[in-house]
């Protein structure tokens, strides 16, 4: 399988691209979902909550009173840090499960919010952005979502750049006209991109740079950064160094290995993690559209 990270700034639009790709049968995982699954009445979550945060924070009806636990969890990086202690556990572990439970031939899509944020990109075969104007975000918050326009405007503020996203972005899906247009731009990237690198990465196949999807790359600048950092991801501490030594027209890194024991790891790892072994110790991009050769020595 393979996983694709989707996400976007409030109001971006990152629901439309999630159905779309729902409908075309992504094995989707929300995190937004899952954190409140978490906690729902009788959980284990909400347990552990209740037990570090009092019976305030409840509802009449035994829920979560969400606006309650802010008040007390937010009051200071001590209490904050006493919520994630209980929530990300929780969170991760239910990620887990939902990843163990994917097929094996499965394009897995983790809508996650804070995916930027949280320096999750690397992880990910994929990242897929929603952006949108932010002057066109605050319309959307304020007229359909109801918030004021200085609420809209902080918690876009609060959230990464632009460039930020940009930075780690394999896939930049613009919403500035319809939702439909959007829906027809994740339904192109769906089938144009995402299924074949499903079925390069499950096949192990090296595929041919396609120059029509490299140009649609959204910062050539960034893409150096964004293999080495996903083969850091891969290669662990099994590897020592990971150096791009040239880049046009396909990026080339050189990978060095901490002995032949981890070498042996990290040609195990690059296929499934979308670099397929082309001749030993050479391992090709999977993706054509992020072309990149990768020589892997001690």
């Amino acid at each position: 399988m393979i996983r694709v990270g989707l996400t976007g700034g409030i109001g971006a639009g990152k629901s439309t691209v999630a159905k779309t790709f729902t409908d075309r049968g992504a094995y989707l995982i929300d995190a937004d979902k899952i954190a409140r699954e978490v906690v729902e009445p009788g959980s284990e979550g909400l347990r552990q909550l209740v037990d570090a945060f009092g019976q305030e924070i409840l509802a009449a009806d035994g829920s979560l009173d969400r606006p309650a636990l802010a008040a007390k969890a937010f009051s200071d990086d001590e209490q904050r840090q006493k919520l994630n202690a209980i929530t990300h556990p929780l969170i991760g572990a239910r990620t887990q499960a939902l990843l163990d439970a994917a097929p094996t031939d499965a394009i897995v899509v983790q809508d996650i919010p804070l995916l930027v944020e949280n320096h999750s990109a690397p992880f990910f075969h994929f990242v897929v952005i929603v952006g949108a104007d932010e002057e066109l975000r605050v319309h959307r918050l304020t007229t359909s979502r109801g918030l004021d326009e200085a609420d809209a405007r902080a918690r876009i503020a609060a959230q990464a750049t632009d460039d930020q996203r940009r930075a780690v972005a394999d896939a930049w899906l613009d919403n500035s006209g319809t939702p439909e247009q959007l829906a027809d731009a994740a339904a192109r990237l769906w089938d144009e991109r995402l299924v074949p690198l499903e079925a390069a990465v499950r096949l192990g196949q090296v595929v041919t740079p396609d120059p029509a999807l490299v140009a649609q790359d959204p910062d050539q600048a960034s893409l150096s950064s964004r293999l080495t950092n996903r083969l850091w991801a891969l290669c662990g501490a099994n590897a020592t160094t990971v150096e791009v030594r040239s880049s046009d027209p396909v990026t080339s890194v050189h990978v060095v290995a901490r002995d032949d024991d981890a070498a042996l790891a990290i040609a195990r790892a690059l296929p499934a993690g979308g670099f397929a072994a082309a001749a030993p110790g050479q391992f090709i991009s999977a993706d054509a559209g992020r072309p990149a050769a990768v020589s892997v020595t001690t």
